[in-house]
């Protein structure tokens, strides 16, 4: 028994445990008393909106996977609602992060999701499983004064940002029952909220949904999840291009932390956006798609013949040819852009003809190739 009590994290527990407690009951009563007007739903949602955007953008984004730079003006804001969401200070929560990546699905994952999807969520801040992710981890960002400074100060800024402000501006606008809402509403209730958004990352972004661009680590996309967690969800596409700062990389996929880091760059507040090249991209979800259709042929009754063969062969190396002319292009194209080559407009936009005519043959034979795998009859 005593073993076991020593492995429970007393404060976070305490925390977790009370806050969702609170929000159960306390929050209940409060509007079964006093009612929920549109004040107290605009300042939960504010809350909600800056602080976990400040975890998915600030936190995560920006600090961990340094996926761009940004004015100092965005990091205060996003260190100051960071604090408020009670994740830990924008230096501990990106060490456990980068350990996560590092060690993804093995012992040494904080939240590795093969011990559990309580785990996963939860359990690992509840229980003790080893020492502290050291800050070794963050030595680059202990160089950035806002980030030690918000580190050093972590407990009176959350407690004030958290509890404190939504507090304040509720006894602002309505006296001692708005100061109440706003600390039960805006921040103990909200509070929760981010705090599971930020955990269904670490658990379902691990456990629902498919993995078009690789099946080496349990990290999923789905578009169900990217709804929940401010575009996170399409958590298969970080994990193997980690240093994005997109996650939805579909212009139509639903990531609005996406969508505030172009944004914040068009107003001069954020640049150095990093992206991963198309057909990079590409060639990840190929190589994963030939992976599927291996194991499709491998199901059949009977060994493909030689014939099945020679047409899946054809297929893909028209498809790699193609693709490899389309890239000897974009790297001629780009190092003209770049000002390394020097090219009139007109030879620069015939390049560019001949970069768009190449990506279409490689569509093309990449349909072809897909088409030939469809072709295939999985139980002859």
């Amino acid at each position: 028994m005593k073993h076991i009590l020593s492995k429970i994290r007393v404060t976070n527990s305490v925390f977790l445990i009370g806050t969702f407690a609170t929000t159960c009951t306390a929050v209940p009563l409060y509007i079964w008393h006093y009612g929920l007007d549109t004040f107290q739903i605009a300042l939960f949602l504010f809350f909600l909106i800056s602080s976990g955007i400040s975890i998915t953008l600030g936190y995560h984004r920006l600090f961990s996977h340094l996926t761009f730079k940004a004015n100092p003006l965005v990091k205060l804001y996003t260190l100051l609602f960071g604090a408020a969401a009670f994740e830990g200070s924008a230096l501990a929560w990106s060490a456990d992060h980068r350990r996560h990546h590092k060690f993804v699905d093995h012992d040494d994952d904080p939240y590795d999701i093969s011990r559990g999807l309580f785990h996963a969520h939860i359990g690992w801040l509840l229980f003790r499983r080893g020492p502290e992710t050291p800050l070794t981890w963050v030595r680059d960002l202990q160089q950035d004064k806002l980030a030690w400074w918000q580190h050093q100060y972590y407990v009176p800024v959350a407690v004030f940002m958290g509890f404190g402000l939504p507090a304040l501006i509720g006894w602002m606008w309505g006296g001692p029952v708005a100061a109440l809402g706003g600390f039960l509403l805006a921040g103990v209730a909200r509070i929760v909220s981010v705090h599971h958004m930020t955990f269904c990352i670490n658990s379902l972004c691990h456990w629902i949904g498919n993995r078009p661009y690789s099946s080496k680590c349990s990290a999923r996309d789905s578009l169900i999840m990217a709804f929940f967690t401010f575009g996170e969800g399409y958590h298969n596409f970080h994990h193997e291009f980690q240093h994005d700062y997109r996650n939805g990389v579909k212009p139509w996929q639903f990531d609005p932390t996406k969508w505030a880091i172009w944004l914040l760059s068009k107003v001069g507040l954020a640049s150095n956006l990093r992206t991963v090249p198309e057909e990079k991209i590409l060639k990840a979800q190929i190589a994963e798609q030939e992976i599927i259709l291996q194991k499709r042929l491998q199901s059949r009754a009977t060994p493909v013949t030689d014939q099945i063969q020679a047409m899946v062969d054809a297929a893909r190396a028209q498809m790699n040819a193609a693709l490899l002319e389309w890239e000897e292009l974009l790297v001629q194209y780009r190092a003209a852009l770049a000002g390394k080559t020097e090219l009139s407009r007109r030879e620069l936009a015939e390049l560019r003809r001949k970069v768009n005519a190449a990506s279409d043959s490689f569509r093309e034979s990449l349909q072809a190739w897909r088409d030939t795998w469809q072709a295939i009859p999985v139980g002859c």
